[in-house]
């Protein structure tokens, strides 16, 4: 990411009047969104480093025995999609197919890689989906990709990625904290066991990044399913990538949400909070009235 050029954006003739720096910073941000609001949420600490043959990418989409054959198989796809391999075009179906997949993983990499070709309008119709998945991962990654398709639709969940998320149980029981407050959590993170009346606990895991912020019930508490549990702060890859997507389709009456990031609150980036004040200008200008 050296170089707007090196996005793939055109090269422009040199000029001996150099533009504002401020003009300059949002002119390249600007051509960063647009090139490059792709999600990448997904399993970023799996590597799938081992070139697969065509023939090998063909059997792990459909080895339902191995789910992580299925991932590599799909971030192969998605590196030849970016490239402009339009051989892969033959494993679409197969790509739209596992939306209805068991393993949350695998639909994350789906939502993602189905994001890499915003020229197919099965894929566009698979993530309208998928924007409602179970999964908070699969629907943040569904609802990114569709912003490359120039579709709106996912921008509650978008706007979800940069507030606080709560937790619920999914069993009655009796509530045990696994974790202190300010503690950093990651997707799989155990966050609380439960005495459900078994020999085994049951375990209730993060679905996503963050920080516990919040109890919102006490140790022992006896809960019942749907219950709230604990409160996460926003993950700030997350709100990384919600914040550049609402470059692109953010409104008016989103500026309450982003607005107080740029001007300083909670415990955020440098760069997240530049990132917001760009948000905010481009959302001005859009929703300027028209002279």
């Amino acid at each position: 990411m050296s170089s707007i050029n090196g996005l793939g954006g055109p090269e422009t003739a040199p000029s001996t009047r150099r533009p504002p720096r401020r003009q300059v910073t949002i002119l390249a941000a600007v051509t960063v969104v647009m090139f490059i609001v792709v999600p990448f949420l997904f399993w970023r600490g799996t590597w799938f480093g081992r070139r697969l043959t065509d023939q090998e990418v063909g059997q792990h989409l459909v080895n339902e025995k191995k789910p992580r054959e299925i991932q590599h198989a799909l971030s192969q796809i998605a590196d030849r999609m970016a490239r402009g391999d339009r051989t892969v075009t033959a494993w679409y179906p197969q790509i739209i197919n596992l939306v209805n997949h068991r393993v949350p993983e695998v639909r994350v990499n789906a939502a993602w890689t189905m994001g890499q070709d915003n020229s197919s309008p099965d894929f566009h119709a698979a993530l309208l989906r998928l924007v409602s998945d179970e999964d908070p991962m699969v629907r943040r990654n569904a609802a990114l990709s569709l912003v490359r398709f120039g579709d709106p639709s996912g921008k509650p969940e978008i706007l979800a990625m940069i507030r606080p998320y709560k937790v619920r149980t999914t069993v009655d029981g009796v509530l045990s904290y696994r974790l202190e407050l300010g503690d950093a959590v990651n997707p799989g993170t155990l966050l609380v066991r439960l005495d459900v009346g078994r020999e085994e606990p049951f375990e209730l895991r993060s679905p996503l990044p963050g920080d516990f912020e919040r109890k919102l019930a006490p140790e022992g508490a006896q809960l019942k399913a749907g219950d709230e549990v604990l409160e996460l702060s926003p993950g700030q890859d997350h709100v990384w990538e919600a914040l550049r997507a609402l470059y692109l389709i953010g409104e008016v009456e989103d500026l309450p949400e982003i607005g107080p990031i740029a001007n300083g609150a909670g415990d955020f980036s440098d760069r997240i909070r530049e990132q917001a004040r760009l948000t905010v200008e481009a959302i001005r200008k859009r929703g300027a009235p028209t002279p």
